[in-house]
This record gives C-alpha cells, sequence and structure tokens, in this order.
C-alpha cells in the first residue's frame, strides 16, 4: 500500500505509471449526490431541523400567535439550510477529489479533499468484496482485505463500508451502475490469482448501510 500525497499524477488516479502488462480497466468516482445522502445523512440532518421549527412554531402559537411563531421557528430553518448545503458541498467535493480505479493487477483509492492519499490494494490482498445496492441505483463495493495492516478508520472515511471500526473495509462508495463494477472487479481478480474468483457479496441495502 502506497501514500503519495503531493505527487503529480502521471495518470489520472494512480500514483505512478503503470507498470509493463498492467491495464485500467475500469475509473470512477462517487454520485455526489448519493454520497450526501449515504455518508453525510443530509435528509437525517434537514428533518432533525424541520422537526425543531414545527416544535418551535407550536410552543410560540399557543402563547404569542401566528407572526410570533413563524418568528421564532423561522432562524432554525434557516439553519438548517445552511447546513445541508455545507454537507452536500463537502460531497460534491469529495466527489470531486476521488478516482477508484481497477486495473488487471489492483486496486487503487485515490482519496481526499485536503490531503490526498492512494491506497493501492493488490487482488491476493482481498479475500472478497461486498456488494450493496441503493434504491437510487447507486451502490458500493466494500473490500475485505487479508494480510494488512489495520487500515484507519477516519483516514478511508467517507470511502468505506459504514460501522466497520475495528476491521474496516474500503469501498467504491456511491458509484454509478454498481453491478458491472462488481462484474469487471470479479473478472480482474479471476483473471489475475489463477481462477481463484473474489466472491461479490450481494447485501440488501437495509443491512448494508444500516444506520448511517
Amino acid at each position: 500500500m502506497s501514500h503519495d500525497d503531493f505527487a503529480v499524477e502521471p495518470i489520472k488516479g494512480l500514483p505512478g505509471i503503470l507498470p509493463e502488462g498492467e491495464d485500467i480497466l475500469w475509473q470512477g468516482r462517487p454520485n455526489w449526490w448519493a454520497l450526501s445522502k449515504d455518508s453525510l445523512n443530509v435528509y437525517w440532518i434537514l428533518g432533525y431541523f424541520i422537526v425543531l421549527a414545527v416544535w418551535r412554531y407550536l410552543s410560540l402559537y399557543q402563547v404569542e400567535g401566528t407572526g410570533y411563531a413563524m418568528a421564532g421557528s423561522l432562524p432554525l430553518m434557516v439553519l438548517g439550510i445552511v447546513a445541508c448545503t455545507i454537507l452536500v458541498g463537502i460531497a460534491y467535493i469529495q466527489a470531486r477529489m476521488t478516482i477508484y480505479t481497477i486495473t488487471t493487477k489492483r486496486v487503487v483509492m485515490r482519496i481526499g479533499a485536503a490531503l490526498t492519499i492512494t491506497f493501492n490494494f493488490p487482488y491476493k490482498k482481498i479475500s472478497n468484496a461486498n456488494l450493496g445496492l441503493r434504491k437510487d441505483g447507486t451502490g458500493t463495493i466494500a473490500l475485505e482485505l487479508i494480510g494488512y495492516n489495520k487500515v484507519s478508520y477516519l483516514v478511508l472515511w467517507p470511502h468505506l463500508r459504514p460501522w466497520k471500526m475495528s476491521n474496516p473495509q474500503p469501498a467504491f462508495r456511491c458509484i454509478d451502475n454498481p453491478e458491472e463494477v462488481a462484474k469487471i472487479l470479479s473478472k480482474a481478480a479471476e483473471t489475475q490469482i489463477n481462477s481463484q474468483q473474489i466472491t461479490i457479496s450481494k447485501l440488501e441495502t437495509n443491512n448494508f448501510i444500516a444506520a448511517e
């Protein structure tokens, strides 16, 4: 696993020129809107502020009337909109700065906004891949690793499987066409490690990204 934070990329998304015999099979990045919903919980945050605003409105309405109640609840709605706008902006930047790559020999993840880090995962170090699908057509492919020192949950976030803190699983988070990408990953791994295919385990959405 390499960390090449500041070098200019000779190939977009990769820390160096590919060795002879290694080819890029797929490159992509998270869907920024799906990322804002799945990893930053924009809907939950907005809902929280709506509940607060409604509660504030009802509390003041009983005492002071409609005008005063509206004036008291409006700041909470504005604060909620501002908070969600900031979260969506963070998701957009994260998505734009991220590149996931599948080559014939490894999986590469270039992640990070303020500090860019590149992770390389050879197929022989990947024991399994879990595919989580969402109703909006996006999905996440999480990688179970073997023979690696512990990968930092905080460093990987949000490019990982949620809540797997004791043994973080790097992930292609919120990508478009996830089933097609999973097939490319499985076929590449099978070819590279002599037909010892990585199993793609399809998980139900609620189990895969529960309680985010």
